[in-house]
């Protein structure tokens, strides 16, 4: 297992910035597509076209898949990074709303300082790091809109799947780490391809898809997007960021989906930015300073200059 507690570089930034702007628009095509469709349906869906899109990439690019007891981790990992978090949320967003769901799922940096403290050597967890989860969270209700936290305690069920996906999203990162020195297509595609053969069994019983209607033209576009964006070439940096700046600092993810979901919303849509959105946003920015860590040790580092030359 790689061992990793340096703080992100700017390619990390970079990369968790990008991997934000996928995710951002996932709950609102998962809304979209849980409309028509059940909500395993829908993970089935997203992951299986992921892992045929992925598989076929390992193929061209003359990669290796997993064998034999390989499998095993790869299976852990679908089923707590995609089918328990995927099942729980999209059933969620069929009672709750996709802000009140954003919210509770930015709880996962949270739970991840508290599984990394516990379950790693590396990643332990300090005043400022937890002092940092704590306002960048602050930052993530402020920005969405305390008006999205009235339903809270309504659909107590709805909500608590949320948290539980967050909780599933934390050990995932931790479990990740297994798959390190591993190339991050292979890791994805093997992922996925995992979360896809757990799902396969479980639709056919719960949801008898043959059933179903097709999907309207809306739908399939949001599940492509899903499959495709959301899944496919997430997966790909989700897994660099793991192997290069580890798993709480991964996390941090959950903190910029909002703030990138608010911007395309301004720069596609036209929405407004309120000054909410942009106190939000500035909390958010502290939070994630905290956790980095450098720029503080920057000011203590210029204040205690300023106190030498002082004297």
């Amino acid at each position: 297992m790689n061992k990793i507690s340096a703080p992100m570089g700017a390619v990390e930034w970079a990369l968790l910035l990008v991997l934000s702007l996928l995710w951002g628009g996932s709950f609102l095509f998962a809304k979209v597509a849980v409309g028509e469709l059940p909500p395993l349906t829908v993970a089935f869906l997203r992951v299986s076209i992921a892992a045929a899109t992925l598989v076929a990439i390992v193929r061209i690019r003359g990669l290796g898949m997993p064998s034999g007891r390989e499998w095993l981790p790869f299976l852990v990992m679908g089923t707590i990074n995609n089918v328990i978090p995927f099942g729980l949320l999209f059933w969620a967003m069929t009672q709750v709303t996709s802000g009140l769901a954003a919210i509770l799922n930015a709880t996962t940096p949270l739970f991840t300082v508290l599984c990394a403290h516990v379950l790693t050597a590396d990643e332990r967890m300090t005043p400022q790091k937890l002092a940092g989860v704590l306002i960048g969270l602050g930052g993530v209700a402020v920005m969405i809109g305390l008006d999205t936290l009235s339903g809270l305690g309504l659909d107590v069920l709805a909500q608590l799947a949320c948290v539980g996906a967050a909780v599933s999203y934390a050990f995932a990162t931790i479990w990740g780490r297994r798959l390190s020195g591993r190339p991050p297509l292979v890791v994805a595609a093997g992922q996925v391809t995992s979360s896809s053969i757990l799902l396969l069994p479980i639709i056919l019983v719960v949801d008898t898809p043959w059933r179903l209607s097709a999907p309207s033209a809306a739908t399939a576009g949001a599940i492509l997007a899903l499959a495709l964006a959301a899944t496919a070439l997430a997966y790909l940096i989700y897994f660099r960021i793991l192997q290069t700046a580890g798993s709480t600092n991964l996390s941090l993810v959950t903190f910029l989906i909002p703030v990138s979901a608010l911007a395309l919303g301004a720069l596609l849509l036209g929405e407004t930015v309120t000054a909410s959105n942009l106190a939000g946003m500035v909390l958010i920015g502290i939070g994630l300073a905290a956790i980095d860590g450098r720029p503080f040790s920057a000011i203590r580092a210029v204040a205690a200059g300023r106190r030498v030359r002082a004297r």
